[in-house]
């Protein structure tokens, strides 16, 4: 078990705008990539395939990071910050919604003490 943050960034595009939003956040790769405590921050799309459901969300950032810290300190970064400011929040922008969850792969009490 480890104190790692999985992270899904799932983003639902206006109409028509799947794949320019898909490039403007693929443009958030490499920075990320660079940050202090990322382990992973990939970008997907989705896929026809059988054994898998579509929904609304067709992008996805799968993120891994070393500590909540270090997810919290790329939230607050200009670049993150920028584009939820201009592709989420600005009715010209290219997002329609996004979800966002953080999970962890420690168990419930995790190296509790044990009592006699």
């Amino acid at each position: 078990m480890t104190s790692r943050v999985y992270v899904l960034a799932q983003f639902k595009p206006k109409a028509g705008k799947e794949a320019e939003l898909f490039e403007v956040l693929k443009a958030l790769e490499p920075d990320s990539l660079r940050e202090e405590g990322c382990v992973q921050y990939i970008l997907t799309r989705q896929i026809d395939h059988p054994s898998a459901t579509r929904n609304d969300y067709p992008i996805v950032f799968n993120e891994i990071w070393a500590s909540a810290e270090d997810w919290s300190a790329h939230g607050r970064r200009q670049q993150i910050q920028h584009f939820f400011e201009t592709q989420f929040k600005a009715e010209s922008g290219l997002v329609e919604d996004a979800i966002v969850t953080a999970y962890s792969d420690e168990g419930y009490n995790f190296d509790a003490p044990v009592f006699d």
